[in-house]
Order: C-alpha cells, then structure tokens, then sequence
C-alpha cells in the first residue's frame, strides 16, 4: 500500500495547501456554535441592536469563509485524487504491459484489467474522500469535543461515554469487511472474465446455439458477485444506524440533563441550544468517520492488489555478455522448459541457423512448436540450457534490444481498430517504400481494392475482413520494419496453396537476409526450407532438409504421405 500511496509525493505542496485550507475552513466552522451561543445568552438580553447586528454580521461572515474554504479544499482535492489517479493508472499500464509471461499468467487477463479500471477507482475514492472528509470529521469530532467540554462539561461526559462504543464498533466493522471487499473484487474479475470470454467467442457461440447456456453461466457469475458485494455492503451498513442509535440516545440524554440544569439555573439555554449545535456537529464528524472507513475498506484492498503488480519483478534480467558460439544467427543448446512445472512442454531441443536461412517446425498440436518462439522470445526463461543469438546469450540482451530484432506474427494475433495504414506501421517510423515492399510481399494488394486503400477503419480485431485478409495485413505488418528475425506462427493456415507459395517465393525474393522461423501444419509450406525440425511431445524427433527427414524421420514421411498423396510419397 506504501508503493501506491508514493505517487502522491510529487503533489505534496498542493495537498499541503489544500489540507491547510480544508483546516481552517473546519475550524471557522466550528466558530459557529459558539457565536450563536454568545447572542443568545449575552447580546439578546441586553437588547443592543448594534451588537446584535455586529455578530450576526461576523456569523454571516465565518459561515461564509467556512463554506468558500470547503469548496475550494474540496475542489482542489479532486484535482490531487484525479492526477494521482493517472499516474498511478498509467504507471499499473505500463508494468502491466511489461511483465514476465508468467507473471501474466498467475495474475490473468482479466484480473489485470480489473485492477487497472476498478482498483484504481476505488484508491481513487479513498484519496478524495480522506483530503475531504479524513480532514474534516476527525476535526470536527475533537474539535467538537474540546469546545463543548469548555462550554458544558457535565454533558460533555455524555458524549464521552459512547466514544468507546462507537470506536469498537468501527474497529470490528472494518476488520471484517477488507477482507469482504477483496473477496468481492475477486468475483469482479470472474465477471471481467466471463464477459471477455463470451464476447470474444459471440460468433462461435451463436452458431453453435449455446446462447442459453451462456446466459445462465453469466447469470451465476453474476449472483456470485452480488452476494459477495451484499456480504461487505451488509457488513459496513450496520456501521451508520448503529452509531445513529447511540448518538441519538446520547442527545436525548443530553436535552433531558440539560432541562434539568435550566430549571435550576445551573446554565443557560443559549448554551444548551449551542451544545446541540455541537452534538449534531460530532454526528456528522462520525458519519464521516463512517464514510472513511467504508471507502478506505474497499481502497485498501485495491491498493492492495495493485501493489502486487506494482511489485511484481523486473521482467528482463540482463547477465554479463560473452560470445561463447561462432558463425551462428539463433543456436538452441538442449534448452528445456516447461509451463506449470511438472511436465515439460520442450524437452532438450538443440539446432543452430545461420543469418538469412530458414527453419520450419512442424509436428502435432501441442507438441511445443510455439513454445520455442516464445522462449526465443524470451517471454519465458528456459528450466535448462541456453539460447544464443548472434553468438550471445539471449539474457545478454535487454528488452528493448532483442525485440526490435524481431518480427513476429503469432498463431492468434490481433488488429486494431484503426486505418490499415497505421496497423501496418504500428507506431513505428516506416517509409512508404518499405511499407509497400511488406504489402506485396504478404501477398496484400487486395488493399487496392478498397475505396479507401489503405486509409480503410478496420473494426475491432480486424473482422471487417476475411481470415486469409487478416493474415495477410499482419504478416505485412511484421515485415515493415524490415527485421532481422522473422517469426511465423501457422500465420498461412487461412491461405490457398497459390498464395502460400507466393508468400515463401516472395520472402526469399524480397528478405533472403532474413532469418526465418516458421511454423506450420501444412508440409507444402516448409518442405523448401533449409531446414525442418520435427517435433513431438515437447521433443524434437527429426532435423534436416525435406529430402534428409524423407530418409530419416518416419512420421514426416507419414505425414507426407497423408497431405500429399501416395504417388507423392
């Protein structure tokens, strides 16, 4: 909770000068009573209209001050609340955007977008509320106290005397329902969850007339969340008509006594008339109190969750350099790793390319291919072994470096709703010239054919156009940068064969300097590459040319034989 309460630090004068202002217009406040008091028992029974006008004037004017320096407080406690806010959102943003993958994984999707759009919100509220009301209340509650205790000592112990409840009350109340409000941020997220899955899956859903089921699964979702919501909101409600109850009995209390010290002459009733002033004024500094603790209840909890993002480590570890491998671009040296620790998903993988040569992977589903892309990567780190690139080992790199080596176009990859142009560029500086080398390349020209070309708005994730559109834009996409590294993820599966071919044809025209990995389901587009690894079951079973693994490797030549035919066996 300390990470997330720094980014108020820069901020420091203002919030200085704003609990200055919000100080004094609680004390003028406070000024009021009193006066009321001294008009009523001093002033009235002298009958001076000069007086009586004088301190009504200076009544008008502390009301006047009070309320100017409360709006003025209040205002500027938005403005801090709203820029801690931003910083705290965009800097949550940005960690976010940069952690391990693992760390992506153990958080999930949707619990990182529920800390970066309702945790936020929440400490938000809490920073806002406690510069208005965490200045105020307690204020008005001593303050309330000390004045009162000076005017009418005897009622005061009154109010002493349901303190010690009051506080326990709170104590117990807030003790129980942080805890609640986490438990029901988590459900939030299996909310966040459902509704990404079901909105990411609509089409498929529709077609496959599971609307029913999916509304009855949101709406058990969606139970869930509000009994853990009602669970914390019924907890904290017992706070408000709890402290009214006693309050209410401690006033009551304190008009009875107080008639009592009237009819004996003891006080006067301006005084009685100004402690019930003061009363109302320390209910209100309670309910205050009240509000805090309910809002700081949820707001802990969020600072909470975003603190563990926040304090997640840094995702790149850089080791000191060396050059242990030669005349090598990417060397693979019996690299292991697995997800969940328990089976692994790449087992001893070794192969070695050199710069501009071409490697296709291809074996059954689920038996590693993407997983070597994500460790050359190095969106996960290997159990064992090292990855060399350039004669380096890839944790010599840093983030920055090692990416812009890349280009990538992954299995399930996405569009922005934007001009195809600037998907292309995708926030980089790339020349028309290369742009339009990367458009023909991917085999795109259908781009021309648009009214608009390239200035056409795609829809959310591109589904204004077809599936073999989509891939194509994305593999121009990666190419526009020119890369050292091509990555291509079974990106050709919604191609025709004509288009494949002219893909791989094109490529080797236009980057032949380019390293290529490509993996596919479809031995028709890497039997051309210098060199094919088979694999399976996180194993590599087979290396070597098309013409080397038809010798060699036993399930390529079955698989051949099953896509291309037996004549072409």
């Amino acid at each position: 909770m300390k990470r997330v309460l720094s980014f108020l630090r820069p901020q420091a004068g203002r919030t200085a000068l704003q609990i200055v202002l919000k100080f004094t217009a609680t004390l003028t406040e406070l000024f009021l009573p009193w006066i009321l008091e001294h008009i009523i028992d001093v002033i009235a029974p002298t009958q001076d209209r000069g007086q009586l006008a004088l301190w009504g004037v200076l009544m008008l004017l502390c009301a006047g001050a009070a309320f100017s320096g409360a709006v003025a407080a209040n205002r500027m406690a938005a403005k801090i609340a709203a820029n801690f806010t931003r910083a705290l959102r965009h800097t949550l943003f940005r960690k976010a955007e940069t952690l391990e993958s693992v760390a992506v994984d153990g958080f999930t999707v949707p619990s990182l977008i529920s800390r970066i759009s309702t945790d936020t919100y929440h400490v938000n509220d809490m920073i806002d509320r406690m510069l208005r009301l965490g200045i105020r209340a307690p204020i008005l509650l001593l303050g309330g106290l000390i004045v009162s205790s000076m005017m009418e000592p005897a009622l005061t112990l009154i109010l002493l005397a349901a303190l010690p409840l009051l506080g326990g009350l709170l104590i117990l109340i807030s003790r129980r329902s942080i805890p609640l409000y986490a438990k029901a941020q988590e459900a939030s997220e299996q909310l966040v969850r459902r509704i990404q899955e079901n909105m990411t899956g609509v089409r498929i859903i529709k077609a496959l007339s599971r609307t029913g089921e999916e509304k009855a699964r949101f709406a058990e979702t969606n139970r869930a969340v509000v009994r853990t919501e009602q669970k914390a909101e019924m907890t904290m409600a017992i706070a408000n008509p709890m402290m009214t109850v006693f309050l209410n009995v401690g006033m009551a209390a304190v008009i009875v006594v107080g008639a009592f010290r009237v009819s004996r002459g003891v006080t006067e009733p301006g005084k009685i008339i100004a402690f019930l002033n003061y009363f109302t004024i320390l209910l209100n500094g309670l309910i205050g109190i009240t509000r805090i603790f309910t809002i700081c209840s949820k707001g802990i909890a969020s600072g909470k969750r975003i603190a563990e993002v926040l304090d997640s480590p840094d995702p790149i570890r850089i080791v000191p350099d060396e050059k242990p491998i030669e005349n090598a671009h990417i060397v693979f040296s019996d690299v292991s790793f697995s997800y969940n620790k328990v089976r692994k998903n790449v087992s001893h993988l070794s192969f070695s390319l050199k710069k501009g040569e071409t490697l296709g992977i291809i074996g059954a589903t689920g038996s590693g291919k993407s997983t070597v892309l994500q460790l050359l990567l190095r969106f996960y780190e290997p159990d064992s072994g090292t990855i060399y690139l350039d004669g380096r080992p890839l944790n010599a790199f840093s983030e920055a470096e090692l990416h812009q080596k890349f280009g990538v176009v992954f299995q399930n990859d996405f569009l922005y709703a934007d001009s195809i142009r600037e998907n292309i560029n995708f926030a980089r500086t790339v020349s028309p010239e290369a742009r339009q080398t990367a458009i023909e390349t991917a085999q795109a020209s259908f781009i021309r054919d648009f009214a608009e070309q390239d200035e056409l708005q795609l829809s959310e994730r591109g589904m204004n156009l077809s599936g073999g559109q989509r891939q194509r834009l994305l593999i121009a996409r990666a190419l526009a940068a020119k890369p050292e590294i091509l990555l291509l993820d079974d990106c050709s599966s919604a191609l025709d064969y004509r288009t494949d071919a002219a893909l791989r044809r094109d490529l080797q025209r236009n980057f032949s300097d380019t390293t290529t990995i490509l993996i596919a389901q479809r031995i028709s587009s890497i039997r051309h590459a210098d060199r094919i690894l088979v694999m399976d079951d996180g194993c590599m079973i087979g290396y070597g040319t098309h013409a080397e693994l038809m010798q060699t490797c036993a399930s390529y030549r079955e698989l051949y034989r099953i896509q291309m035919g037996e004549a072409a066996a």
